[in-house]
Formats: structure tokens, sequence, C-alpha cells
């Protein structure tokens, strides 16, 4: 289905948004309606309560326990990481989950009782329940394992051998509605506006335009619980209420960057340097609008200004912009950056590529490390991939 079909209609103002059924199974995509806005869809996730846990027998020689009891230094704040329960023997013992830990900070530590070799840490964090089923049963022989990315890079450290005030209920936290305005529902969402609730509903996707009737990016929104009342915008139009409409939202951040697109594929650089790192990485996912060079463009010189490659958005966003132009896509990661090195829709080595401020990436991802690949920062990682694929990368 193309959505440039359902973007006009007579009145005053414009479609933005398309209600679409996705079905692999289908021939194509199902028009469910079409909408002139979409009000509270952008939002920020709330941040998780504050609980205590207690870490129980961590190993006195784990990394963690080391970093947390040093004397000369001791590290209080690990910050956001992740906690895997596993079975000890995973062949016939239970399942496998995941927890993220937010924020962690340590509170307290001392020594096991009856057992000199390990240590109990207290810990103040935000905990994510994990969602992949298993309900709270644990294997009955876990093992528990953190990562903390600050002192542990990529690794996990040994496991402790229970943690306190994890398997608790909590509440779950409320959705705040969208509200679907100026509504031309087609008949599939008519049909499931008339059924009694609450009802199932059928996974849709929001669709937002571009003024050329061009879909930008989708968003999918669980139509379980819905409201729909005489729009007021009027006409035969209804607005909808999703009471419930599901986790998958875009950040706040995402509003001005989709304002940004809704005019079209952006025509000047550095446009997206105005933005945090959560509105550069919305800004390079809308990338795949963007110009593509001709099959196989090789040989020549590209410049890249570095001057607002501050964050691993950024120095994509900068590369894609050197070799394609404002709002290009040359790969929203490395391995896509690899990818697009090998072939295809895009610049192709050799060809040189002189990085202008090379230092201000270079100083601003130090900290960001990929331990597999070798331990090298962002940056390095980066210029290695180009020169070995053939590019000849000038730092200045």
């Amino acid at each position: 289905m193309r959505s440039e079909e359902h973007a006009e209609w007579e009145r005053d103002f414009p479609v933005r948004y398309l209600l679409v059924r996705e079905d692999v199974h289908e021939e194509e995509d199902v028009l469910w309606g079409r909408c002139a806005e979409a009000e509270g869809l952008f939002a920020d996730p709330p941040p998780l309560p504050r609980e205590v846990l207690t870490l129980r027998g961590c190993p006195r020689e784990s990394l963690l326990v080391r970093r947390v009891t040093d004397s000369a230094g001791p590290v209080r704040l690990l910050g956001d990481g992740m906690l895997s329960i596993e079975p000890v023997d995973p062949s016939n013992d239970g399942p496998h989950r995941l927890w993220d830990l937010e924020d962690t900070t340590v509170l307290a530590q001392w020594p096991t009782p009856g057992d000199p070799g390990r240590v109990d840490v207290v810990v103040g964090t935000g905990v994510r329940e994990d969602s992949s089923g298993g309900g709270r049963r644990l294997p009955s022989s876990p093992r528990f394992d953190l990562w903390f990315p600050p002192i542990h890079g990529a690794g996990p450290s040994e496991g402790c051998r229970s943690i306190d005030g994890l398997l608790t209920p909590r509440p779950q936290q409320p959705t705040p509605p969208v509200h679907l305005i100026g509504c031309e529902p087609a008949a599939p969402f008519l049909a499931l506006l008339r059924r009694p609730l609450p009802q199932k509903g059928d996974p849709i996707t929001l669709r937002r335009l571009d003024r050329h009737g061009r879909t930008m990016t989708g968003y999918r929104l669980d139509l379980h619980m819905v409201e729909a009342r005489p729009s007021v915008l009027g006409g035969t139009l209804i607005d909808v209420t999703i009471t419930d409409p599901g986790d998958d939202r875009p950040a706040l951040a995402a509003r001005p960057v989709w304002e940004t697109w809704s005019d079209g594929i952006p025509t000047l650089p550095n446009q997206w340097a105005q933005f945090d790192a959560e509105g550069r990485s919305e800004w390079l996912n809308l990338t795949h609008l963007g110009p593509w060079g001709p099959d196989g463009l090789s040989g020549g010189t590209y410049h890249l200004d570095g001057q607002h490659a501050t964050d691993r958005a950024g120095l994509l966003l900068a590369l894609g912009e050197a070799l394609l132009g404002p709002g290009a896509n040359y790969g929203t990661n490395l391995d896509a950056v690899h990818d697009c090195l090998c072939g295809g829709p895009a610049v192709v080595p050799p060809f040189t590529l002189v990085w202008h401020h090379a230092d201000t990436a270079r100083q601003a991802l130090a900290g960001h490390v990929l331990h597999h690949l070798g331990g090298l920062s962002y940056f390095e990682a980066t210029v290695n991939i180009l020169r070995e694929k053939g590019v000849t990368v000038v730092l200045r």
C-alpha cells in the first residue's frame, strides 16, 4: 500500500497519520483510517521506582566486590546494569531470565556471615522486571550474574548466591493514552469500534506522513481499549482515545525531529546538530528516507565536518552527510557502515575521506569502548573499518 495514495482529502488541514494493519500473510497492507493528528503519542518512560536490593554472597575476588571495597577509591555509582539469572545446569533446570537495573548506587557492604571469601552488597536501584515469561519462578540452582559497564566493560561479574528484594510485587505503571484527532475510519476500524468493550483489538501501525505523503516512520498501537466521539475538528470525523496504547512510543525528543522531517528530506548540512543524543538517534532512524548515491560509486575526495560528532549518532550522521549529502544514511551502526563499504547503492572504496575536527569525536567518544573490537573507542573503530576497507582517511 502506497501511503501517497491516501494522503489527500478535501479538508483545510492535512492528513498526517495513517492507521494501517500490516499482515505478513496478506498481499498488501490494509488501510484502517487516516487522521489529522495524534496527541499524546510522544512520551518518555517514567523513572523506575527506587528499590533496595541485597546481593548476597558475592565472591570477594570478583571485579564488582574489588571495586566496591577498594579502600583507596571505592566505586559507589554503578549506573545502569543488567542482571542475568540462569540455571547452573541449563539443560534441565528452569528458565533463563534477564532484568534491567537502572541508576544503581552502592549503599553498604560487609563480609558475608560465615563465609569470609564472600561479601554482601546493598544497592539502591530501579528494577525493570523481566517480561520474557517464567513468572516469578527461578531455577532450583540459579546463578546470578551482573553487568555494570562502568566497572566491567562488556563482561559480567562472577555471580552472587542470591538477591534479597528482587522477587517482590511491583505495581504496573500507568500508560498515558493516545488521542487520534480528526480520524476518518475505514470499514475494519469501524467494525472494531462497534464491538463491546473491552475488546481484543488488533495491533495497528500508526504511520507518520511528511507533507509529500511519504511514510516517515511508524509505531505500533494496541487497540485493546478505544473510545470514539465526534471530532473537535467537525464534519464526519471522529476523535479516538486509545487508553492502553502499549509501550512502543516515540520519545519526547523525537517530536521536533519529526517536525523538521515533515517538510521533506533535509537539504542543509548539520541540521541534526541542534538535537541531543536521543534526538540525533531519531534523526538517524529517519535517514532511511534520504538520498542514495549511484550503485558502487568510487573514487574522489569527500570532506566530513566533524565539529558536531560528539556522540555515536552524530558521528554516523556526519559520515552519511559527507558521502551522500544531508539526510542520507551510510549505516545506523558500524556493522551497517561495513556493509555499505562492501557495495550497494552507496559510495564505495577506494576514495579519500578528509575528516575535519577529528579530535572532537576522538575525545568525545574515548569512553565508548568496544570490547568485542579489542577495546578500541568508537572513533578508533570507525577509522579502522574505513581504512581496512580501502578508504584513505585523512584526520585533521
